[in-house]
């Protein structure tokens, strides 16, 4: 029963302890100015090529002509290597200067349109119908690293 008292004593110093800690910001950690714009989706069993097939032609050539106009700074697609566990299995990432590429922008809309073209487009709505039927969204993120200094 002592030694029991005693844990518990202990593991409640811990626990004090680690309320009281408190750090600032810039002082103890900067915040980058990059962010990351992260989505999780869940693909259906035996369907990633698929879904890969359709995100070649539409998600793929859209940020990849983003990034030739220096409107995002890169992008990223995982795949879990275990596609059956948790609620996702396919993360796709974009990387922004900063947030202020985040701000509706006409030139750039513009700009995009114009290399996108009206056949782009007309392909693109097509296949993202066909999303729903092997994949779903499970999550959306914008994330901001944090630099423990």
């Amino acid at each position: 029963m002592k030694t029991v008292i005693r844990l518990l004593a202990m593991i409640g110093v811990v626990f004090s302890l680690s309320a009281q800690a408190e750090l600032e910001i810039y002082k103890d950690y900067d915040l980058s100015s990059e962010i990351v714009s992260m989505t999780t989706v869940r693909i259906d069993p035996n369907m990633q090529d698929v879904y890969l097939e359709g995100l070649r032609d539409t998600w793929v050539k859209a940020v990849n002509i983003e990034k030739k106009l220096g409107h995002i700074q890169d992008w990223k697609i995982y795949a879990s290597e275990l596609p059956q566990s948790g609620e996702f299995n396919l993360v796709l990432m974009v990387m922004f200067k900063n947030s202020a590429d985040l701000e509706p922008n006409q030139k750039k809309y513009n700009a995009f349109m114009q290399k996108w073209g009206e056949e782009n487009q007309k392909k693109s709505r097509k296949i993202v119908k066909t999303y729903p039927d092997v994949r779903e969204l499970t999550g959306e993120y914008r994330l901001r690293e944090l630099v423990i200094k």
